[in-house]
């Protein structure tokens, strides 16, 4: 077993983008398999109808992740904007074990809080409010009985809506508000947040509360992508290869 836990975001899975199936199983096999903890911090998916959907590459995501469990790495995963459907039958099928919106780990003796970023996003009134709706269970059972190929219809609906609405949008509403940063870190007692989300990586150092306090951006997939890497000794980025 490798003393290590690593943390991806945002690979938005998809079947026309072969290429980021081919590198996310290359790195289950070669780069995760055996290490302790590997979390995926949502958005594996660019779009997930329901755990009965059986459209490639959804069964070899779910082996690869059975393999890399067998191998000796828990994983654990938190719902995205774009997969927030993920349920209880895909965790038992590929051995990963799902996480709350919010979750503190400890990470090499720090209290470190992870979430999938969306939710810092308080600017984005409009997101927010759909948010709230599609995670209510009344909202969700209605969805995941219509007929596969209603949802998958109305998934490509959703997924157009979005892209010519975030056209629109000034790109700062689509950021984290740092105020919302700070006051969910106190809310949580830390001083070091992991997220995805927002597709801007990077590690950002600030003062919260009269200390020093640490946010780390994941990057998304779709230009490459890398993997965080912590362990007793501390953090490295590193490229995602295959």
């Amino acid at each position: 077993m490798i003393a290590q836990t690593l943390f991806v975001s945002d690979l938005h899975i998809r079947p026309e983008r072969s290429d980021i199936t081919r590198r996310f199983l290359y790195f289950l096999e070669k780069r995760a398999a055996g290490v302790e903890r590997l979390y995926i911090l949502g958005d594996l998916f660019d779009a997930w109808v329901g755990d009965d959907d059986p459209t490639p590459p959804n069964g070899r995501i779910i082996t690869g992740l059975k393999k890399c469990v067998a191998a000796g790495t828990a994983i654990y995963f938190q719902q995205g904007n774009r997969d927030f459907l993920v349920g209880e039958r895909f965790a038992e099928a590929s051995g990963i074990q799902l996480l709350l919106d919010y979750e503190v780990i400890d990470l090499y003796g720090t209290p470190t809080l992870i979430m999938h970023g969306d939710l810092l996003c308080t600017d984005d009134i409009a997101y927010l409010a759909f948010r709230d709706k599609a995670r209510q269970p009344e909202w969700q059972r209605i969805m995941l009985s219509k007929p596969l190929f209603l949802r998958l219809t109305i998934s490509r609906w959703y997924r157009l809506r979005s892209h010519f609405h975030k056209r629109r949008k000034p790109a700062e509403i689509m950021d984290v508000n740092q105020s919302a940063v700070q006051e969910t870190m106190r809310q949580h007692g830390v001083t070091r947040l992991i997220h995805g989300h927002t597709h801007r990586p990077g590690v950002h150092e600030f003062d919260h509360d009269g200390g020093p306090a640490q946010r780390f951006v994941l990057s998304e997939w779709n230009s490459g992508g890398d993997v965080l890497c912590w362990d007793a000794g501390g953090y490295r980025i590193e490229p995602i290869a295959g």
